[in-house]
């Protein structure tokens, strides 16, 4: 979907409705997902970072944060102590799960009960592999390197003894690529979702939602939520409405909500939105922009205009500096020496994103680290992985007496093929609410 031919926002949420799977159909196309990452992309990954053995385990309600995206659906809850290992010789990857059951077709159960205790089976299983690299969940740095408890981290100490445990590491840039990595079927759905996060967007930015000075910032957050809910999704957290005004000061991120600021939507007013769910697997995450019309207007100020023109240009500045290779942390320093070299005044903290929200992969810049990101910044960018390019820029507006605003953009994005694709488009005119035109 070409952003020029597909405008964010051009088609109503409800109309998405009948497009959304039931549970059954959703585990199947999760399923077959899963199968082909299992066959294709691990095997890559972990001959990537040098390990020939990976071991997954999970207890119930304390489960490891990658587990889930290791297991087929309906998977709800690890059963009791589950031990998912991985073995990659010569090129094939054996899947086992150290359990009295496996998951058929994806994993082969390797644990009989009747013969021995669980951490003799999984002592067993390694020393016959004799694996010269074995990675295992812990990291200082990151949660999604991090699920071994120190309970478990235990538990594999009695079961794999003093030599084996010698040949254990973090595996944790392990987790991430095997995380980040986006399959040409899941990109391709993806578009999809993000489109629909548009037009909740659209409608939530309308005269169906909104009347000047009765509906309030929170009446639209629980609105579309609550729309969320209806069309049979997931919001990942609660969706943000906040305004910017010439007569309201400007918050802390721009943001004008809660005790001591105005609440009520106005007229003349300046919204901003983040919005997000969660499906097949994979999150969203969108900000954008509305303006509230007054009487007899047909358009934003041309200043708000130009502010979110801004925000464009900082976004196509932040896409240029995306290479294959470069890290989150240098990524950011191009960006910013280039927008601040045109005289913008820009702030970066673009996020991964799939799997989870703010997800694995390379942190490109935090609102309150705008000089890097040690560790999280200092992982490199990949192919074939999805990111949240979220940003902002401040910019005087002439038509409120040069007010500054904070014009912010969040667009979930694709790189692949070397390059960073929006998806579903990008929004590039403000919302009009008061407007019969589309945005």
């Amino acid at each position: 979907m070409n952003e020029e031919k597909k405008a964010p926002g051009s088609r109503y949420a409800d109309s998405y409705r009948d497009m959304i799977l039931p549970l059954r159909e959703r585990a199947k196309v999760q399923n077959a997902w899963l199968k082909e990452r299992l066959e294709t992309v691990l095997p890559e990954i972990m001959e990537r970072e040098g390990f020939d053995m990976w071991i997954v385990t999970a207890r119930e309600s304390n489960e490891d944060p990658v587990y889930f995206s290791l297991v087929p659906e309906p998977a709800l809850y690890a059963k009791r102590r589950t031990i998912l290992l991985f073995h990659l010789k010569d090129g094939e990857l054996e899947r086992l799960n150290v359990y009295k059951t496996g998951f058929p077709g994806f994993y082969e159960a390797a644990w009989d009960p009747e013969k021995e205790e669980q951490h003799e089976c999984l002592g067993r299983i390694v020393r016959e592999r004799d694996p010269e690299s074995i990675g295992i969940n812990y990291s200082q740095m990151t949660q999604y390197g991090d699920g071994l408890t120190h309970g478990d981290y235990l538990y594999l100490e009695k079961a794999l003894g003093e030599e084996y445990m010698a040949r254990t590491k973090s595996a944790w840039r392990l987790a991430w690529g095997w995380l980040e990595r986006r399959i040409p079927p899941e990109i391709e759905v993806y578009e999809s979702l993000v489109e629909i996060t548009h037009a909740i967007i659209a409608d939530a930015f309308s005269t169906k939602v909104i009347t000047p000075g009765i509906t309030t910032v929170d009446d639209v957050s629980w609105w579309m939520r609550q729309k969320i809910r209806d069309l049979g999704l997931l919001a990942w957290f609660q969706p943000g409405i906040d305004l910017q005004a010439e007569d309201v000061d400007m918050g802390p991120m721009g943001r004008n909500k809660g005790e001591g600021k105005r609440g009520v939507i106005k007229h003349g007013d300046l919204l901003h939105c983040d919005v997000g769910f969660r499906y097949l697997g994979l999150r969203t995450d969108v900000q954008q922009n509305a303006y509230v019309l007054r009487p007899g207007e047909l358009d934003a100020p041309e200043g708000l205009k130009e502010a979110l023109a801004a925000g464009n240009r900082l976004q196509d500045i932040h896409a240029e500096a995306m290479v294959a290779g470069r890290t989150g942390n240098e990524i950011l320093e191009a960006a910013l020496e280039k927008a601040k070299g045109e005289g913008i005044n820009p702030s970066i903290y673009t996020h991964p994103i799939g799997f989870h929200g703010h997800a694995a992969g390379p942190t490109i810049g935090l609102w309150d680290h705008q000089e890097g990101v040690p560790g999280r910044g200092d992982y490199e960018l990949f192919d074939d992985t999805c990111h949240s390019i979220e940003l902002n820029v401040r910019y005087d507006i002439p038509e409120w007496g040069g007010k500054e605003v904070r014009m912010a953009l969040e667009q979930d994005a694709v790189f692949t093929g070397g390059k960073l694709r929006f998806l579903a488009g990008r929004q590039k005119r403000l919302h009009l609410v008061g407007s019969h035109l589309p945005p």
